[in-house]
Parts: C-alpha cells; sequence; structure tokens
C-alpha cells in the first residue's frame, strides 16, 4: 500500500486518547476540490486521509495529531470525536453531486479496496473497537449524510471490519405498527431509548420530532441502506433491537 504524503495546515493536539475511526465521503465535484480545500488554511477543515477512485490514498495529517474532520458531533455520549478519532476522507460526490442518472454515485471497486487495506492497516497500530467504527451520519446525525446509505458496510463487515449481524437469523419478532413523525408516548420513549444507548447523540423524549426522524434516517442510512424513510417501521424497529443488543455486549 502506497500512500502520498500532503500536508494539510489544519490540525492541532489531541485531547483524548485515539480510539474510534470515523469515514466520510467528500461531497464536492471532484477529488482534487476537496484536496485543495482541506489543504486551505481558511477552510478550517481536514481528516487524517483521503481516498481516491482509482484507490489513490493521500494523507494530510498525521495520526497522532487531532485533525478537524468530526465538527460538532458526538457518540456513546462522549465529544470532541476529532481528538479521538482518524478521519478518512473517500472521494464521491454523494448527495450533493450525484451520478448522470441522478442515483448517488457508486464507491470504485479499487477505491473500496483501498478502504479495507488502509483501515486494515490502522487498526494494526490503534485499538479501536468494531462500536467505533462510523460514518460521520452516525456521529452528527441532524446535519451530516455522510458516507451515505450507497456506502457499503456490509462488505467491510465480511472483511473484518465494523459490524454487520445476521439480521434474519438474530431478529426478534416486533409487533405494532410501527412509529413515525407525530408520534408520542412509551414506545417513542423506548425507541428514542435504546438509539441513544446504541450512540446516537440527542436529547430522550417521548415525542417522535423533527430530531427523532434525523435520528433514525441516520440508523437506516448505516443499517437499512435499502429504507432510508425516517420512519420506524416494524422492519426499523427489529433492527434497531439487534444492533442495540450488539453493541451492549
Amino acid at each position: 500500500m502506497q500512500i502520498e504524503h500532503v500536508a494539510s495546515p489544519n490540525f492541532n493536539e489531541r485531547k483524548h486518547p485515539l480510539d474510534m475511526l470515523v469515514l466520510h465521503y467528500t461531497g464536492m465535484a471532484t477529488g482534487e476540490d476537496a484536496l485543495e480545500r482541506m489543504c486551505d488554511s481558511k477552510a478550517e477543515v481536514s481528516a487524517h486521509y483521503m481516498v481516491w477512485e482509482d484507490g489513490r490514498i493521500t494523507q494530510l495529517v498525521e495520526e497522532d495529531k487531532r485533525a478537524w474532520h468530526a465538527g460538532v458531533a458526538s457518540w456513546q455520549g462522549q465529544q470532541d470525536l476529532n481528538s479521538r478519532s482518524i478521519g478518512i476522507e473517500i472521494v464521491n460526490g454523494g448527495h450533493d453531486f450525484r451520478a448522470p442518472d441522478g442515483g448517488l454515485p457508486p464507491y470504485p471497486r479499487p477505491q473500496i479496496h483501498a478502504v479495507l487495506d488502509l483501515v486494515h492497516d490502522i487498526l494494526g497500530r490503534h485499538a479501536i473497537p468494531a462500536t467505533r467504527i462510523l460514518g460521520h451520519s452516525d456521529i452528527a446525525p441532524l446535519r451530516k449524510q455522510d458516507p451515505g446509505e450507497h456506502f457499503p458496510w456490509e462488505r467491510l463487515a465480511r472483511a473484518g471490519i465494523s459490524l454487520w449481524p445476521d439480521f434474519d437469523g438474530t431478529t426478534k419478532e416486533v409487533i405494532g405498527k410501527g412509529l413515525e413523525r407525530g408520534a408520542s408516548g412509551s414506545s417513542v420513549w423506548r425507541l428514542q431509548t435504546m438509539l441513544s444507548e446504541i450512540g446516537y447523540g440527542f436529547d430522550v423524549t417521548d415525542i417522535y420530532g423533527e430530531t427523532c426522524e434525523n435520528v433514525v434516517t441516520a440508523f437506516q442510512r448505516r443499517w437499512l441502506p435499502e429504507q432510508v424513510t425516517g420512519q420506524a417501521d416494524l422492519t426499523t424497529l427489529r433492527r434497531i433491537g439487534v444492533i442495540h443488543a450488539l453493541f451492549a455486549a
């Protein structure tokens, strides 16, 4: 694995031990645009690595330094995730720069192979639990969508990175009609409590409002990518139960 080095000025010292990895898409028209922005001191944004479509890897910030990629975010009750994480930007237009057919642009195979190699390399140096290998939308569900529902999390799990349970084999029966925006009561409180205990950072209430909808959407982007609706139907509730049990184990 060859890594080129392009130094970004946008970093400072870590304040916490490193035990997290966050994956992003660049969300810009080209990788060159993204690299230029992350090297612009006025932009005040960076990442440790960027992975190009053809599998090239560029390192912008040394791993022992605090790159500025997470922004306002939280996970499992912790903040300042920049101090706790390594950030990897993956060149992909995402939701803002779509494919010609209007869909989300694919992640090419050489790029995903490079991501796998890079993450394996990082995990060989740092003790990062699978429950803390995350997408930007996991740690900032109210404002971020990346790396998007088109990112192959299941492929990473097959390579020994992150988690992807056998949902069919581990799903417990859930009865009822599901939940959606406007619902309230103890069922909503239980739903939000499970999402919070998985790690999503938001205030638990008994009202299914905009915030709850955004967090459910973020969960679906990661764990139910074929159904990103923001509604907690029975399939979504089953998956939340499975992931809650897995993360609590």
